[in-house]
């Protein structure tokens, strides 16, 4: 495959750490688009873009919907790591299939994160061998971050909600520059367990959807970061679980 052709929808700080990374693997920015020119997705075409291989969106839960159903009229494959709009996530999907273009949507992009995800849904399985621990989830993000709970908690409760037949609670704290911490913790009245995941810096979640996104090309469908991480069947819709 040669190098692809990146379109970037949004120049804050993901966009622009995104943008820096493509440049520094020789891959090619084709365009990067930010809202004073794309007002509800109308900035957004294949030639506007400077028809990408594929596109990658990090903007607001506001924005998302917009700009993901502009790439799917257009059949630009997308990656996006916004998050808070995916009430909207059925209807997008089924916008995908009607023209069989590709779509790939995840809380979290960092590789880390995501097989973290997969340790919970384990550890939940193993946990509801002994009722007597309670479970809580602890996230914490820099205070600029618009959604509480996160994207990523939302997956790791929904992830744990079969297997233990509950759902967990979750505390979210907005403080300073934290890129992304959660902590898992199983507390009984003797003992305690937790499993945790720190993120040191934003970079991770770029690499990842620069990962995505190198997959995503010449797919057709709807896909998470477990089906690029081969969590799922090929094939298979990716979905909140």
């Amino acid at each position: 495959m040669n190098e692809p052709q990146i379109a970037i929808i949004g120049d804050g700080k993901m966009g622009r750490t995104i943008a820096q990374m493509v440049q520094e693997r020789g891959w090619t920015v084709c365009a990067m688009l930010d809202s004073a020119h794309n007002r509800d997705g109308s900035g957004i075409s294949r030639r506007s873009l400077g028809d990408p291989d594929v596109a990658i969106e990090f903007t607001t839960p506001d924005s998302a919907v917009a700009n993901i159903t502009a790439c799917i009229a257009d059949k630009i494959p997308v990656v996006v790591g916004t998050t808070g709009w995916y009430a909207s996530l059925p209807m997008v999907t089924d916008q995908v299939k009607a023209a069989g273009s590709a779509l790939l949507w995840a809380a979290n992009f960092s590789v880390g994160v995501n097989l973290f995800v997969e340790l919970t849904r384990r550890a939940a399985e193993l946990m509801s061998a002994a009722p007597e621990f309670s479970a809580h989830l602890l996230e914490t993000h820099h205070s600029a971050k618009k959604d509480a709970p996160s994207g990523t908690a939302l997956a790791i409760v929904d992830a744990m909600e079969k297997p233990l037949g509950k759902r967990i609670p979750v505390t979210s704290i907005r403080t300073g520059s934290v890129p992304g911490t959660h902590e898992l913790i199983f507390d009984s009245t003797y003992e305690q367990m937790s499993l945790r995941h720190e993120a040191r810096d934003r970079r991770v979640f770029a690499d990842g959807a620069l990962r995505a996104a190198r997959w995503l090309i010449g797919k057709q469908g709807v896909f998470t970061m477990r089906d690029v991480l081969g969590f799922t069947r090929s094939g298979e819709i990716g979905g909140r679980r």
